[in-house]
């Protein structure tokens, strides 16, 4: 489809590449590519290089134009032996990005004259950043929600959490659309804040990027002579994925001789969090048939992700109302999942959705091992359910691409009558 570019927005976004290791990244670098074929030509403000820990040269932009304004990182630049004043992290860590970017902002919009301003969390300094520019300019202001700005207990630190508190107040009063990616978060706002206008709430959800993909393989049943490799690649929460009572159940069923290291090996790749989960990992006497896995480049992941025999989920029940962006890979991946998740959750809807009912509790010992146990069956036998093509199709981000990009023409034409 030729590009034909009417308008621009000006895109605040932390996670944009280089930064290596966050699946933010994708939504954001997506839309960038994506949005011009639609009629909105990017114009991206994001945070310096220093700002990031990892960086990769792997995920180019293309010819997004892009602004980098300095950000410092506090646990990195500003902390001294590792401790740093906790003022100086609220409400992230990145606070200090705020102080160049509403300048190289406004300096944006005067030269390249945006119709809207769009910015997406989970780094609150990029909405903070965008609040200004809209109150400074007038322009509208379109809010990417990816995760909850509160929750019950989070953000621990409570001065945090009255900043997030704040924060979301100005969201409902300031912002033309809150974007959501699930479901339950458009009922979590609406039930919160009644005060949302008609309209002012919105659903676009993660997706795939089919061009990084390599050729697609079809279902296959593990091979006898291989241990049946169940992947999860990316972060392992402690609280939001928690492994406990897998971890147990791995173990209750090695001990019971229904699997060993021949027959099955569980493959993390990129956890997150190692040390933590390697003292787990031992405590239960697993380390045979658990593995822990580094970070690989992101096409890299996903062909890894193709040649897997089951790919895990892990959503606990406090992330009901959020799917993992990893979902979405996985189901175009177009290998079995086995999802750990509450049953009532919108992970669980998703993939029910797709016609995949491999689910079962993250929290509970005796249903993991059953689960497990059949997934494993469905797998050899080559009978374990897939998402049809057509519903995976509708996962890819230049779906979601044209959903922002009609929603962006809303606001406009709204703005222009």
């Amino acid at each position: 489809m030729d590009q034909v570019v009417v308008n621009r927005v000006l895109m605040v976004a932390f996670h944009y590449p280089p930064l290596r290791g966050s699946s933010g990244i994708q939504r954001t670098l997506s839309f960038s590519r994506q949005l011009p074929t639609y009629g909105w030509e990017p114009l991206v403000l994001s945070a310096s290089r220093s700002a990031y820990p990892h960086t990769s040269s792997e995920q180019a932009c293309g010819t997004t134009i892009i602004h980098r304004s300095a950000a410092l990182d506090a646990a990195r630049h500003l902390s001294i032996r590792g401790r740093y004043p906790a003022w100086l992290a609220r409400p992230d860590r990145w606070i200090s990005w705020w102080l160049s970017a509403v300048p190289t902002g406004l300096w944006l919009i005067r030269r390249f004259r945006p119709a809207l301003i769009w910015s997406t969390y989970p780094i609150a300094t990029a909405h903070l950043i965008a609040l200004a520019l809209h109150r400074m300019t007038g322009l509208p202001w379109v809010a990417d929600q990816r995760d909850p700005l509160t929750d019950f207990g989070y953000p621990a630190d409570m001065r945090t959490r009255a900043i997030h508190h704040w924060l979301e107040h100005q969201l409902v009063r300031h912002a033309s659309a809150l974007v959501c990616t699930a479901p339950g978060a458009l009922r979590d706002w609406s039930g919160r804040f009644p005060e949302l206008r008609n309209g002012q709430l919105a659903l676009i959800e993660n997706g795939y990027d089919e061009a990084s993909f390599p050729a697609p393989g079809g279902q296959r049943p593990a091979q006898g002579t291989q241990p049946f490799k169940l992947l999860h690649s990316g972060i392992v929460y402690p609280s939001e994925r928690d492994p406990t009572q897998l971890f147990a159940a791995l173990a209750e069923l090695q001990q019971g001789g229904a699997i060993d290291a021949a027959s099955f090996k569980l493959l993390l790749r990129d956890s997150g969090h190692d040390a933590l989960l390697d003292t787990m990992i031992r405590r239960h006497g697993i380390q045979n048939i658990v593995e822990l896995a580094p970070a690989l480049g992101y096409r890299e992941a996903l062909a890894e992700m193709m040649s897997a025999d089951g790919l895990l989920l892990l959503q606990a029940s406090n992330c009901n109302a959020q799917i993992p962006a990893k979902l979405y890979e996985y189901l175009r991946a177009r290998r079995p999942i086995l999802a750990l998740t509450d049953p009532q959750g919108d992970t669980a809807r998703q993939l029910r959705s797709a016609g995949i009912d491999t689910i079962g509790r993250l929290d509970s010992l005796g249903d993991i091992k059953d689960k497990l146990l059949n997934f494993m069956r469905l797998c050899h036998s080559g009978s374990a359910p897939l998402a049809n093509d057509g519903h995976i199709l509708q996962q890819e981000r230049a779906v979601r691409s044209r959903q922002l990009a009609s929603l962006l023409d809303r606001i406009s034409a709204g703005r222009n009558t």
